[in-house]
């Protein structure tokens, strides 16, 4: 927090406004001698009653965070009339925006180095596949929908037969030990 030199010299507002600066100006504090242009963007955006007003509905500690807050919104406001602080808000998030994607880039680049240098004799590496007729049957229905090396008629893929995955842990209806199949009704068995 800035204050006033001495009661000979008078804060920035009061020189701007031409007036004689009292012990207890409230200005004074915030705008010091030295920033002559801090003070005349804030009035010339603001005008000086309505900073009044403001800083003395504000408690003394809020006052220099408002302050400060008025000078440089009045400073943006000076530079670019249109956008004021917005213009350079949206400028600051571009920026932010544009390097992020700079570093996603980067960490996959990282990434992408860090598997190439994994030892190529631990990882098997399948052979080239030149062209369409090496790729297995199964594979090519998969890939191309049936319709590549699949002379049986349109809809070689639905033909196939399904999958069958190895699940950690056994169905309640697929456990079919012979004890359990006539038991607890159902199974249309012998009356």
């Amino acid at each position: 927090m800035a204050s006033s030199s001495s009661y000979n010299s008078p804060c920035a507002a009061c020189k701007f406004l031409r007036r004689k600066c009292m012990p207890g100006c409230i200005f004074a504090p915030y705008f010091p001698p030295e920033e002559p242009q801090k003070f005349a963007n804030v009035h010339k955006i603001f005008g000086a009653s309505n900073v009044t007003k403001l800083l003395n509905e504000l408690l003394p500690p809020q006052r220099e965070d408002a302050v400060n807050s008025l000078a440089y919104e009045a400073e943006a406001r000076v530079r670019d009339p249109v956008y004021g602080c917005v213009g350079a808000i949206s400028f600051l998030q571009r920026q932010v925006q544009r390097l992020q994607k700079e570093l996603d880039a980067a960490n996959a680049d990282l990434i992408r180095y860090a598997c190439n240098e994994i030892p190529s004799a631990s990882l098997p590496v399948p052979p080239p596949i030149t062209s369409v007729q090496q790729i297995p049957q199964r594979q090519r229905s998969m890939e191309f929908g049936g319709r590549i090396g699949n002379n049986e008629g349109s809809g070689g893929f639905y033909r196939q037969t399904p999958a069958t995955f190895a699940l950690p842990y056994s169905l309640p209806w697929t456990d079919t030990s012979p004890d359990d199949i006539n038991e607890g009704g159902g199974g249309g068995g012998n009356l």
